[in-house]
């Protein structure tokens, strides 16, 4: 059995925890790494300057209609992590980045509970066609959770990731509507409460 999420508009209380998340040395490595000055990357928007932005400034980062960013809550609404899809309306496609922060959460398929609501928005609310990411290679647990949600491997994005100082592909894997709907329900089955 999956535990329950829900995803919810991110909140500013949510930024500083995102930023200590993204602190941590093993969390970072699953995500995108440090640039050239030791500062945690992130994607879509820069957490540390996020946290004192203005409301102008929050809106547009947070309110977008190309790039939906949701906090990840467990079922006591405990902030645990961050999800987002980038919308290609062009091709009628989705960008999806996942991360569950809370290291003590992990491997208990939290991963694998956000995922399944955030392909929701994006089949269902936003009416995409295709939902891809990019899985670092080293990072086997993310394949492997995006192989059982039903993510096919389509190609690679070569020496796309830096970890250590060293490159590395990512695998470059795709869902399609038609297939989400045919596995959805298999999937809910194992959400716990469904």
């Amino acid at each position: 059995m999956w535990p329950q999420v829900s995803l919810r508009e991110v909140s500013r209380e949510d930024v500083p925890r995102l930023c200590e998340w993204l602190q941590d040395e093993e969390v970072n490595n699953t995500w995108y790494g440090c640039d050239e000055s030791g500062a945690p990357v992130h994607v879509g928007y820069t957490p540390q300057n996020a946290a004192d932005c203005s409301s102008e400034e929050w809106e547009h980062t947070f309110q977008s209609e190309e790039r939906k960013i949701y906090s990840i809550c467990n079922a006591d609404g405990e902030h645990i992590g961050e999800g987002q899809l980038v919308m290609e309306p062009e091709v009628r496609s989705a960008h999806m980045f996942i991360l569950i922060g809370r290291k003590d959460l992990w491997y208990q398929h939290y991963g694998a509970s956000a995922m399944i609501h955030l392909l929701d928005e994006a089949f269902s609310s936003h009416g995409v066609h295709r939902v891809w990411l990019a899985v670092p290679e080293y990072n086997e647990p993310a394949r492997f959770m995006c192989e059982r949600i039903g993510f096919v491997l389509e190609g690679r994005l070569r020496r796309r990731q830096q970890r250590g100082g060293e490159w590395y592909d990512s695998l470059s894997m795709g869902l399609l509507a038609d297939e989400y709907i045919r596995r959805r329900p298999g999937l809910l089955e194992q959400v716990a409460g469904t």
